[in-house]
């Protein structure tokens, strides 16, 4: 495989490239075809795989190699059987393509206020974290890859104190982790909400929160913000002292290394972090 066929965009729109998702539509009519669906065109939600209508009450997604974060998110859907998330329908793990059903209305938590998004946010998580999931059967445990992943996001004093607050942690690894839930991964169906695209490990849930802290997409959080939803959640059960520390690390390795046109202040990850620090 050539660079330029395995390469994720840089700049916008972002997501996979061309000819990445020419390669994976390849597949989903291949798929589409064996399975008796209808393919529709690419939904532009799906950035970083190719995703499309499949006849009214179904979508096909396709994940690429290179998302090794989505290898188990068929796992997921499956030990959830449809509570909390979109139902799995079919599966085909060599061609890492899923058949899943379709949310309806199925607009995302983005366009909610700030009270309503908590409230659904919570109603769904919960619903998601009752799902109890082994380590290596066949999830990856969170504490085998943050690590790696605050190293990669490079030498930068954020990094540092990261690394120190992450030395004083011991995450679990008891139950199901959706590993990057927020708002434009829930999806109203019919009068309840359903989480989509995982990228499923075992953890604790208060992993899962940060994302909510920093989203919907062009939202710049601030210091009240963050302690609102971290209230919220401490309310529904969840550590506040934990929240704050995945939310720093999290913000971290998320939002470093910086891209060409970002400063600390207009990335919504490290807005985060410096809020809390």
């Amino acid at each position: 495989m050539t660079p330029d066929e395995s390469a994720w965009l840089s700049a916008e729109p972002w997501g996979i490239t061309p000819r990445v998702a020419e390669r994976l539509r390849a597949t989903a009519e291949e798929v589409a075809r064996e399975w008796g669906v209808p393919l529709g065109e690419r939904l532009v939600a799906g950035r970083y795989s190719f995703v499309a209508l499949a006849g009214d009450d179904a979508v096909l997604k396709v994940v690429p190699i290179e998302d090794d974060e989505a290898d188990h998110e068929a796992d997921a859907l499956a030990l959830l059987g449809g509570d909390g998330a979109v139902r799995l329908l079919r599966h085909d793990r060599e061609r890492r393509a899923i058949l899943i059903e379709r949310a309806r209305p199925g607009y995302d938590a983005s366009g909610l206020s700030e009270h309503e998004a908590i409230r659904v946010a919570i109603a769904a998580t919960k619903k998601f974290w009752r799902a109890r999931a082994t380590r290596g059967q066949p999830f990856r445990w969170i504490g085998d890859h943050v690590p790696g992943w605050l190293d990669n996001a490079g030498d930068h004093y954020l990094v540092r104190q990261a690394k120190e607050i992450y030395a004083t942690m011991n995450p679990s690894d008891a139950t199901l982790v959706h590993g990057d839930f927020h708002h434009h991964n829930l999806l109203s169906h019919g009068d309840r909400w359903v989480a989509i695209d995982p990228k499923p490990m075992v953890g604790e849930p208060e992993f899962d929160v940060p994302p909510f802290l920093w989203n919907p997409i062009g939202h710049l959080p601030t210091k009240d913000q963050v302690e609102r939803w971290i209230g919220a959640f401490a309310e529904a059960g969840l550590d506040a002292n934990l929240l704050r520390k995945w939310a720093i690390v999290r913000g971290t390795y998320l939002g470093l290394p910086l891209s060409r046109d970002e400063t600390a202040e207009t990335s919504p990850q490290l807005r985060v972090v410096r809020a809390l620090l």
